[in-house]
């Protein structure tokens, strides 16, 4: 890849509209079209002087010199797929967002909130329609918008001002922006987590802490965020019963439960994970205990979380967590994490890893996937997927299926 631009930076995001309904209409004609969007896409990149700095499926990430360059290739971008006769003998849609910033370079790759402010104008754009920001409309000139308002795009700390860009002779009007909150706009904001599974069924949870209170309060967040709560218990020795009852996808309990408040909640969590495997297991705490996190995660840590009960209190990502539990992933407290990777260690090849590689990896020991990594550390997904796969190297990892790839390092980092 050619020296990447420096300094104020235009970057250009697309990708097609109901690219899966593509999928299925077209069979393997799909891969013929995709080539065409990709031809299409690659000659205005080279007409107006830009970077493809990745390319995924059906989606671009691009780089100008000139916030007029990304403007004129994003144009040419909407021109040429208006124009085109496809091969799929439909017209193939295609949203772009634009956003100028100025920002920084990491391992080949760039870095920082503006590459997500691109990427959120790009997924709330529909198909034939340009999306800019603010801080591009102020870098062109001769360009004629339309303010459609303020909204609040997923992960931005505030709500960004999004310009449509009005494209002479082209389509102008377009439905409200996708999945977003505004000013006057009517849309809904993008819902978080939720209490559904891969399939849409409700996710089962059985609910275990001897305060009754704080069980209630958790049941009703549970029930509001979509899970269907199918028991509650006071004990340890109940929560079991339950389980074998009512074969929820997660059980949820306070480590310290009747008689002795010590570890009740913790041997009925472990008890599940033998007798039980097919259920997730999401464990919480009063208070950061290392020795009976690394008792839970002995053998492995799908289906299984350790979290602070203060985190019950963000219900997004409390049910984010329950979820990812129930669906055999990870869920640990970031506290946890960083007691854990804090302790002193000899020989370890945790020490082979960069500073930014002991990050990505921190995550995956939360349970973050790539992407929700990315959006944390404000890198691209291409940019996550390197340094993973550093990390397994590092590590020295087998190759395997990827998840149960990420099963060991996240084990190989917690109990070195």
């Amino acid at each position: 890849m050619a020296e990447l631009p420096t300094g104020t930076v235009t970057f250009v995001f697309t990708d097609l509209e109901d690219s899966t309904g593509l999928v299925y209409r077209l069979g393997d004609g799909y891969r013929r079209v995709i080539g065409e969007h990709r031809s299409l896409v690659r000659a205005a990149v080279r007409e107006w002087r830009g970077y493809e700095i990745d390319s995924r499926g059906d989606e671009f990430f691009l780089a100008f010199e000139s916030a007029q360059d990304g403007v004129d290739a994003a144009l040419a971008i909407q021109r040429a797929h208006e124009s085109h006769r496809w091969s799929g003998g439909r017209p193939v849609r295609v949203r772009i967002g634009i956003h100028t910033g100025e920002p920084a370079i990491e391992d080949d790759d760039y870095v920082g909130i503006d590459v997500h402010r691109v990427a959120r104008l790009c997924a709330v754009a529909h198909g034939g329609q340009v999306l800019l920001s603010q801080a591009t409309v102020d870098a062109v000139d001769d360009v004629e918008v339309r303010d459609l308002g303020a909204y609040e795009l997923k992960g931005l700390p505030e709500r960004e001002r999004v310009y449509q860009l009005v494209r002479a002779g082209g389509e102008n009007e377009f439905p409200p922006l996708r999945d977003v909150g505004g000013i006057g706009t009517g849309a809904q904001a993008e819902p978080v987590g939720g209490g559904s599974g891969r399939d849409g069924r409700r996710l089962r949870v059985a609910l275990a802490d001897d305060s009754v209170l704080l069980r209630e309060g958790i049941a009703r967040l549970l029930a509001d965020a979509g899970f269907e709560v199918v028991g509650q218990s006071g004990t340890a020795e109940d929560l079991l019963l339950k389980v074998r009852s009512w074969a929820p996808d997660v059980a949820v309990v306070d480590i310290r439960m009747p008689p002795t408040q010590t570890d009740e909640g913790l041997r009925a969590a472990q008890e599940i994970r033998e007798k039980h495997p097919d259920v997730g297991v999401l464990v919480l705490s009063q208070h950061v205990e290392p020795a009976y996190a690394m008792e839970l995660l002995a053998e492995n840590a799908e289906g299984v979380g350790y979290l602070l009960k203060d985190r019950v209190s963000d219900v997004d990502e409390f049910a984010a967590a329950v979820r990812r539990v129930a669906e055999g992933g990870s869920a640990l407290d970031p506290t946890l994490v960083t007691q854990l990777v804090g302790r002193r260690r000899k020989h370890d090849p945790i020490d082979e890893l960069t500073p930014r590689e002991r990050e990505v990896l921190a995550l995956m020991a939360e349970g973050r996937s790539n992407h929700a990594i990315g959006e944390r550390l404000f890198i691209t997904p291409r940019a996550v997927e390197k340094h993973v796969t550093s990390i397994f190297g590092k590590l020295r990892l087998p190759p395997a299926a990827e998840d149960h790839r990420r099963v060991l390092a996240v084990l190989a980092f917690l109990r070195a």
